[in-house]
């Protein structure tokens, strides 16, 4: 008879999705903050209810339809039969509506943890499938870029949807990440409802043109070809009325050297790509364009090559 474990704890970093030019194509991990769900076992096969919750919210939906880690531990156990039922206690230290991927951050520990609590049946690929059923409950179809970084770690590609063909890119040495999250919220739904359902054709070159150029800097360490390519002519013209302070922000972190500035996700977060020699330079910059624009917002820094899911099982004895 199959070993589980009484319970399991996994955590998934923040992320940046889109990484700017790359709308629902690149992801990166941001290791600034974290979600943690304590997995514990119930006898009751398939039954998956919330425990505590703590961190930045006390209360998160019950219903698992509702709830991003929920979804995921229901979808990891269907895919094992439902041999258990499983309580989260879910530790929330990603914010909510941030673009910066707080619900994937979310549904990757949880089924991280699940996974772990069955004694691991399941690859990072079926992981992270499992993971995008949580999502779904933010954004449907769910977008694979916030995901698949929360996972991985570090910036990944979705090269192809189905059948998935995710891989992690390199990431140049001597970059750093800085990202300001406003006093503002916007539901990932609301801002792609906002997007046009076509598109210029001299738009479409041009963005191909950039994401190109930024993938091939990454994987060369050309900082010219990421500074050509890391700027979104596609999404954030369309999203900028969710924060109009995003024009003068980034004006502001270009002019202190960074090589890109963008929409973190669908916002209101806003982050910069830099020489890590000029990181301080550009994060004063950005924060006084928002103070100048009286809007208040905090500033977060991580890694670029961030961790993304990390499991820790309980040492506690096995029983059938």
């Amino acid at each position: 008879m199959s070993q589980f474990a009484h319970s399991a704890r996994a955590s998934a970093p923040a992320s940046i999705g889109n990484v700017g030019v790359g709308f629902d194509v690149l992801g990166l991990a941001f290791d600034a903050v974290r979600d943690r769900v304590h997995a514990h076992r119930l006898e009751e096969a398939g039954k998956v209810e919330l425990g505590t919750v703590s961190g930045l919210v006390d209360n998160l939906p019950t219903q698992v339809d509702r709830n991003c880690a929920l979804a995921a531990a229901k979808a990891v156990l269907d895919a094992a039969d439902n041999p258990i039922g499983v309580r989260l206690d879910v530790h929330k230290g990603v914010p909510l509506s941030a673009g910066m991927g707080g619900s994937a951050a979310s549904a990757v520990a949880a089924a991280g943890a699940v996974n772990a609590l069955l004694g691991s049946p399941f690859s990072t690929d079926e992981i992270l499938v499992h993971a995008m059923e949580g999502e779904r409950v933010s954004a449907d179809p769910p977008p694979w870029d916030n995901v698949m970084a929360a996972v991985h770690g570090g910036l990944v590609l979705a090269a192809r949807l189905d059948p998935p063909v995710i891989r992690p890119l390199p990431l140049p040495e001597g970059l750093s990440c800085v990202l300001f999250h406003p006093d503002r919220k916007i539901n990932t739904q609301d801002a792609r409802d906002l997007l046009a359902p076509v598109t210029d054709r001299q738009i479409a070159i041009e963005h191909s043109r950039n994401l190109a150029s930024f993938v091939a800097g990454c994987t060369t360490g050309d900082l010219d070809l990421i500074r050509a390519g890391l700027k979104d002519i596609l999404i954030e013209p369309q999203r900028l009325p969710l924060l109009p302070e995003l024009a003068e922000v980034k004006l502001a972190a270009m002019h202190a050297g960074a090589l890109g500035c963008s929409f973190s996700g669908s916002g209101p977060s806003v982050f910069s790509w830099c020489d890590s020699s000029k990181l301080d330079a550009v994060r004063t910059a950005m924060a006084a364009a928002f103070e100048q624009s009286s809007c208040q917002a905090d500033c977060y820094n991580a890694p670029l090559q961030s961790r993304g899911l990390i499991i820790e099982t309980e040492p506690v004895a096995l029983r059938a």
